[in-house]
């Protein structure tokens, strides 16, 4: 289910499209104003943004400004009352993805919507193998960045590749000779040791704020599991 964050200070406006996008199966946050709605939208499992001009605290320009300044590519709709050139001209100088100007219909920001996920996802389809996200943790794999709540998390050269071969073999127990060849390479004499005390420590990392503790499963004699559910 595709989450959907809509920043909006108009109470009718906010509250009918949340309405909407809730029966069209989507699962739906909101914010009033700008501040709030920035903080929302770094979590990491927003998957689209509806964002109003005229917000206040922070107006929607600065909202996107900042999430662009952030590296947050979650693609953007801004919504502007106005109409005018400039408003969208400068929407999308700040990264959004498209625009749709007040009073529009339902259908239309819905069909906006799919448009802009559908071309998100054939963007990033080549890129999947390169970029891994679920629920609060993020993986880019070839900046060797790793997020949780939007949160770097600062990981060792080891770490990260153990990380990276078990999210690329997820759900499937991969064993500790497994392990070794793949990230110490075949010609390295480690001691299984070895990989006990980098997976603890990597554990350790990732096992904070709302990530499930058992994301990775220690399989007793055996080997480890990232699971994705």
């Amino acid at each position: 289910m595709k989450r959907i964050l809509i920043i909006e200070d108009e109470d009718p406006i906010r509250m009918a499209l949340e309405d909407d996008f809730r029966l069209e199966n989507y699962e739906v946050e909101v914010a009033s104003d700008g501040i709030d709605g920035l903080a929302r939208a770094r979590d990491p499992g927003i998957d689209l943004i509806i964002l109003d001009i005229m917000l206040p605290g922070m107006n929607g320009f600065e909202v996107c400004k900042a999430l662009r300044s952030e590296d947050i590519k979650t693609p953007v709709i801004m919504l502007t009352a106005k109409g005018q050139e400039i408003d969208r001209v400068l929407g999308l100088e700040f990264g959004a993805d498209d625009y749709v100007t007040k009073p529009f219909s339902p259908r239309e920001l819905q069909a906006r919507v799919k448009a802009v996920l559908c071309r998100t996802l054939k963007e990033t389809g080549d890129a999947e193998e390169n970029y891994f996200r679920s629920k609060e943790l993020e993986v880019d794999f070839l900046q060797y960045k790793c997020r949780i709540e939007g949160k770097e998390v600062s990981l060792t050269a080891h770490e990260f590749g153990l990380l990276k071969y078990l999210i690329r073999n997820r759900d499937r127990v991969v064993d500790r000779d497994e392990l070794l060849d793949e990230v110490w390479g075949k010609d390295v004499v480690v001691s299984i040791r070895t990989i006990d005390t980098h997976m603890a420590n990597l554990r350790k990392k990732l096992e904070r704020g709302s990530v499930p503790p058992e994301v990775i499963t220690s399989i007793r004699g055996v080997g480890y599991r990232f699971s994705s559910g």
